[in-house]
């Protein structure tokens, strides 16, 4: 692995005045709306920084390399801190958080611009069919809203009309698709049923989504067969759009999954992103390097495949995963049930005991969130903590535990080692994704003990691994989060400072840049982002959210809204 000093970190090639080979634009006099002065700028491309001024003129970038005589309504003075093209999050879950707080201040106070909701097999649509109105009326409990849409259509607009500050797009999620025409049945589609998943995934890229996301390890998704997910990814492919997969297994068998994965992209054509890949539990570390091999030569045969990663070593999700299989088929209630029954019980307990014992211990389960104000006090603690306090049984702890939360109880898992994340954010094909929503420290998004990632995602990847870690320079660890993202998802527009493209920009220091948040205390905002600016409007300035909601909902190129 190619490691950097802290003196090269910074200027990788040295940075450069503005002249004929930069590929930058100047201006010699006119008016900008804003300009920025005097600040070291990353293009987004990898190539070597650039001491200049930045013109943004009605949104976008107007010039890069700007008179001192220019005229312009604001100038802010950089003082030679980074500028970098603003950061996209390739892999969230936000969908209505934006409904609830269209600030979505966790991401954007970390520089992101634009970020990418509907993975790992969900999202907030369609709504169709008996187990889609049980969806509908957890999201509105949950997030103290009505739900007006029944597909990706009617969501979209509903988030354009709120407004949004930050730049938005979305993946239709398989799990919540199936269940719009297939209820929670385990078993392949028939002849009709298959059609009718085409004819909705159609329809949702025809409205703007901008591919299909699985969650294989969860249900229904994990009732899909190989066979399924290429029949799905033939119509994704046919109109351009990505294949974003958590595949089926994480651990043991996350060779098989890989595989799979593969498969089906070779298969069908369709540009492949691999959801945070890793190879979770001890057992199970050896393997990544192998996984890393076997993607790179996929990528040699013609396959169009990257990865994403979150910089963590801990995992989140929810603590059913724990458990067998078999066990999580169908509701909460089901689930639950299971556990109340003795025999059923017993059953489970042999799984369950592989999988701890997979994580080291009960103190490598970390409580996250519960739903209800009763057990509140349980979050952001071990299980093993939890259960030595009270002198407990942890096994019998969690299953009361959710028993009394109906199942629905999340967790972080601490699986991953810390040189196999190195690893895969060092890989070649690997850009950044947190993985986590948009909230914020108060009010309804501040529920809970959330991952770390959710609000410093972007600050430790280049403080920690980037510029302490010394695992990529500089330029190139911008162009992960930057252009690249973009280049996967046909965002022409936007993940470069050029003239022409969207003024979404992020101004940092790259010394002092690093993540605040932890395990323990998650709702802590990173140091080191100065301003953040979307489609050339001020969204942070000195570390705080100036309120303006710049931000656009982004459907698939092609796509008129309707």
């Amino acid at each position: 692995m190619w490691r950097m000093s802290r003196r090269r970190f910074i200027q990788t090639t040295g940075v450069v005045t503005m002249g004929v080979g930069s590929g930058l634009v100047s201006c010699r006099r006119r008016e900008f709306d804003l300009v920025l002065r005097n600040g070291v700028v990353y293009s987004g491309r990898g190539d070597a920084p650039v001491r200049t001024d930045i013109g943004i003129s009605a949104g976008r970038i107007a010039a890069v390399g700007v008179s001192p005589k220019a005229v312009s309504r604001q100038s802010l003075d950089l003082k030679g801190l980074a500028v970098a093209p603003g950061f996209i999050d390739i892999h969230t879950h936000t969908d209505m958080e934006l409904l609830v707080d269209p600030r979505g201040e966790s991401k954007v106070r970390q520089g992101v611009t634009t970020e990418i909701g509907g993975n790992c097999g969900s999202s907030v649509f369609p709504l169709n069919g008996q187990q889609s109105q049980e969806r509908r009326e957890k999201l509105e409990e949950r997030f103290e809203l009505e739900i007006d849409w029944t597909d990706a259509g009617g969501f979209l607009e509903r988030l354009r009309k709120r407004g949004v500050g930050i730049n938005y797009l979305t993946l239709i999620g398989h799990g919540d698709l199936r269940g719009s025409v297939m209820g929670g049945a385990n078993r392949p589609p028939t002849r009709d049923e298959m059609h009718a998943l085409k004819n909705r995934l159609a329809e949702a890229l025809q409205q703007g989504v901008f591919g299909l996301s699985t969650g294989l390890e969860y249900e229904p998704s994990s009732f899909a067969d190989t066979g399924e997910l290429i029949e799905l990814c033939r119509v994704v492919q046919q109109h351009r759009g990505v294949y974003a997969t958590h595949m089926r297994n994480e651990d043991v068998r996350v060779e098989e999954a890989v595989e799979e994965a593969l498969q089906i992209a070779r298969e069908t054509g369709v540009r492949l992103q691999i959801s945070h890949l890793k190879a979770s539990q001890q057992r199970n570390w050896h393997k990544l390097p192998g996984l890393l091999d076997r993607i790179a030569r996929a990528r040699d045969e013609g396959i169009d495949v990257h990865v994403d990663r979150y910089p963590y070593s801990a995992y989140a999700t929810t603590l059913k995963m724990l458990f067998p299989p078999w066990s999580r088929e169908g509701r909460n209630a089901d689930f639950c049930r299971y556990l109340q029954n003795p025999a059923d019980w017993r059953r489970m307990l042999p799984y369950v005991r592989d999988r701890v014992q997979a994580l080291g211990s009960w103190d490598g389960v970390l409580i996250t969130r519960v739903p209800l104000e009763t057990d509140k006090a349980l979050q952001g603690r071990s299980v093993e903590e939890i259960a030595a306090a009270e002198g407990a049984d942890p096994y019998e702890f969690v299953r009361e535990l959710l028993i009394r939360q109906g199942g629905d109880v999340s967790m972080c898992g601490f699986g991953m080692s810390e040189e196999n994340t190195e690893a895969v954010l060092a890989f070649p094909l690997t850009v950044v994704g947190s993985d986590g929503n948009a909230i914020s420290p108060t009010g309804l998004l501040g529920r809970g003990n959330p991952h770390p990632r959710y609000y410093g995602t972007f600050p430790r990847y280049l403080g920690y691994y980037v510029r302490d870690k010394g695992i990529l320079p500089l330029t190139e660890a911008i162009r992960r989060i930057t252009l690249l993202p973009a280049q996967i998802f046909g965002l022409q527009d936007r993940g470069e400072i050029s003239v022409g493209k969207s003024a979404d920009l992020v101004v940092f220091d790259p010394e002092r840049i690093i993540d605040r948040a932890g395990f323990s205390d998650p709702h802590r905002y990173p140091d080191g982002i100065e301003t953040v600016i979307i489609n050339g409007e001020i969204a942070v300035h000195r570390g705080e959210h100036t309120g303006t909601l710049a931000g656009r909902v982004l459907r698939h190129p092609g796509v008129t809204p309707g």
